[in-house]
């Protein structure tokens, strides 16, 4: 058990302030007017379809991506999601090691969000 729960629970979550919502619990939760809600995928990707109120901060532009996430709020949840989860997934870690205290991600990324409008 320890065997493939290591395999596969090594990615789905690594910090104890991280946790993987599912697309309804992520609608239910950004909800709240105290949501720090981001898109890390890139800019065109983020024009050709968004969650409504994200803020866009690509994570493929580092530079660009600490500068934006050390205005945000550590002791505020962050939702985060991307494409298919990968790249949020990725954020997450890296917020964890920059001390965000609550950290979602979208199981599946915007490709698993059937709210699209």
């Amino acid at each position: 058990m320890t065997f493939l729960s290591s395999i596969f629970g090594a990615n789905a979550q690594t910090a104890p302030n991280l946790s993987i919502l599912s697309a309804s619990e992520f609608k239910e939760a950004i909800t709240n007017e105290n949501v720090q809600l981001v898109d890390v995928r890139t800019a065109n990707e983020f024009k050709e379809g968004a969650i409504e109120n994200a803020l866009n901060i690509d994570f493929f532009q580092q530079e660009i991506f600490n500068e934006e996430f050390s205005k945000l709020d550590k002791n505020r949840p962050v939702y985060l999601y991307c494409r298919s989860g990968n790249r949020s997934q990725q954020a997450a870690r890296k917020l964890d090691a920059l001390r965000f205290e609550q950290i979602y991600d979208l199981k599946g990324g915007y490709m698993a969000w059937p709210y699209k409008k």
